[in-house]
């Protein structure tokens, strides 16, 4: 049995508009400081993960592109359920390289679970026409 849950649309867009920030000024940050991230994920206690999927440099660059375009799709309310897909994506090895491991770091790590909470909020909701 499914019971409908009356949401404000303004609340929607809200929280579309704030998860979106942290993609956005994310990926930016990928692009224009790329040696310092990928010395983060060398630093980090599970970077050996990010060298699975390539070499962290083109990753980085690969990352920050795809934060910045599915960021502002879903910024702007675009195939929102997609565009939080790809982000959740991206988002999953970025939090097992770089946050997982990190005791003394927990605050990032829950921030990209909470990221993760608004991201499947609209897998899930049909959010098209918020």
């Amino acid at each position: 049995m499914t019971t409908k849950i009356l949401i404000s649309r303004r609340s929607i867009q809200l929280l579309r508009v704030l998860v979106s920030g942290i993609f956005l000024i994310a990926g930016i940050s990928h692009l224009l400081k790329i040696d310092k991230t990928v010395k983060r994920i060398e630093m980090a206690n599970f970077g050996s993960i990010a060298y699975f999927f390539g070499d962290p440099h083109w990753l980085v660059v690969l990352s920050g592109m795809v934060m910045i375009t599915a960021g502002f799709l879903f910024l702007i309310g675009y195939k929102t359920k997609w565009a939080a897909m790809v982000l959740l994506a991206v988002l999953i090895p970025i939090t097992l390289t770089i946050q997982v491991g990190q005791i003394s770091t927990l605050g990032p790590l829950f921030k990209n679970i909470a990221i993760i909470g608004g991201l499947l909020f609209f897998i899930q909701n049909d959010t098209e026409n918020f």
